[in-house]
């Protein structure tokens, strides 16, 4: 087999790695958020639960660049897997019989541990990409955003399957069937994982992974702040808004408010995974120099910045819940989706692009630490200003944290000497 195809095989099972445990952190996502709602858990507790799984995030982000570039990424891949089928069997064992500070705790080192799979996997498959991708014009764009986009639409059918499997067969049996498949998937993955991925170098240092590129420091902290403004409304304030305008309370209208909220989630998800793998098309990456498209990253979070300063006002309009706000709220955050999905593409394609080879798995692992450190941000504000301020309060603090990120981009120049050509 050539080093091409071999490349391109390590590339498709990598990605279906990969797909396989986002569908599976996505349904595992709206069933912690659906089932402990209904247990009676406040949005602070909620955004708890969390917790933990953002901050494992970062920091295994940080030290899973090291141990790829010293032990090889597939080691990292397989731990990702393996770790999430015993973080989800572990769920499984929660007892409802449990006080709500023993749940709590249960459950936010549970998710820790499902976060330290998550940035496994990812860094290894957005790792994989800078090495495996063609060196033609635009090939590096074209395969971070198929990769990026194509996981965000799994992602998004998971929030659907989680919704549906809470409805169906309740908490325990969804969870144990989701370690299931996953465990098939890690056998299927360590059995047939063809050649093509870096073996690892031993003379690797952990004091490597802070990066001294400007490009990559800055491009780090506007993901920060882009992602804690996805965050802040996503993780708990707008599902539990959803679920108080669509539920009456009894079972059949949980059940009703579980598939209408999931599949909102899910569509929204998928949209944004959608438009993310069309971003190199969308930004004419083929023709573009880097310069235009560092340019554009600045652009497009100004232009991200408007839509939920527009939707604090629709809010702060309406002191209760209505029909027309709930409308325009799926609206707005539907296109906030779209527009989203064109920054998280650049930050994608860039991050790849200012790193070196020799360093790609601990630049990435730094500019995910940053990610996670936005997610951790977000969640944590997300309880704090949907219970202090509702949907103004929440919504506001999402237009200001999308223009931190515009800001941070802003300092991005094509003219360090760290960038290098895709």
């Amino acid at each position: 087999m050539t080093a091409a195809r071999e490349g391109l095989s390590a590339y498709i099972a990598v990605t279906a790695a990969y797909w396989a445990f986002m569908l599976t952190d996505g349904a595992l996502r709206m069933l912690v958020l659906l089932h402990f709602h209904i247990l009676g858990f406040t949005p602070v507790q909620l955004a708890y639960l969390f917790v933990l799984y953002e901050i494992a995030g970062m920091v295994t982000n940080l030290s899973a660049g090291w141990v790829a570039a010293r032990f090889g990424l597939t080691s990292t891949l397989y731990a990702g897997l393996g770790v999430q089928v015993l973080a989800l069997i572990a769920l499984a064992q929660l007892d409802p019989g449990w006080t709500i500070g023993l749940s709590v705790a249960y459950v936010m080192v549970v998710q820790g541990a499902s976060g330290v799979a998550k940035d496994l996997a990812k860094m290894s498959s957005k790792s994989a990409v800078k090495l495996l991708a063609p060196a033609e014009e635009g090939g590096l764009f074209r395969w971070v955003a198929l990769l990026t986009g194509s996981k965000n639409a799994v992602k998004g059918l998971g929030f659907l399957l989680g919704a549906g499997l809470l409805a169906t067969f309740g908490f325990t049996a969804a969870v144990l069937a989701m370690a299931a498949v996953l465990a098939l998937v890690l056998l299927a993955v360590l059995l047939a994982m063809p050649a093509g991925l870096p073996k690892g170098r031993k003379g690797a240092k952990f004091s490597e992974v802070f990066s001294k590129s400007p490009n990559v420091n800055w491009l780090s902290a506007a993901r920060v702040f882009l992602f804690g403004a996805r965050d802040v409304w996503f993780v708990v304030g707008i599902p539990v808004y959803f679920y108080a305008v669509l539920s009456d309370g009894t079972t059949e209208g949980d059940r009703v408010a579980f598939f209408l909220i999931g599949s909102f989630m899910a569509v929204w998800i998928i949209l944004y995974g959608a438009v993310q793998a069309a971003a190199p098309r969308l930004l004419r990456a083929r023709k573009r120099p880097e310069a235009g498209l560092i340019g554009a990253a600045r652009g497009w979070a100004w232009g991200l910045a408007a839509i939920p300063a527009a939707l604090t006002l629709a809010a702060l309009a309406s002191s209760e819940p209505q029909p027309w706000l709930t409308v325009t709220l799926v609206a707005g955050l539907l296109v906030f989706g779209a527009v989203f999905a064109v920054n998280s593409a650049l930050h994608s394609y860039l991050i790849l692009a200012f790193t070196k080879a020799e360093r790609v798995t601990m630049d990435v692992g730094f500019y995910y630490m940053a990610n996670a450190g936005g997610r951790l941000i977000g969640t944590v504000l997300s309880g704090l200003a949907y219970q202090a301020g509702g949907l103004a309060l929440m919504l506001g603090t999402a237009t200001v944290m999308v223009a931190l990120s515009a800001l941070a981009a802003g300092r991005l120049h094509a003219g360090h000497p760290d960038v290098t050509p895709a």
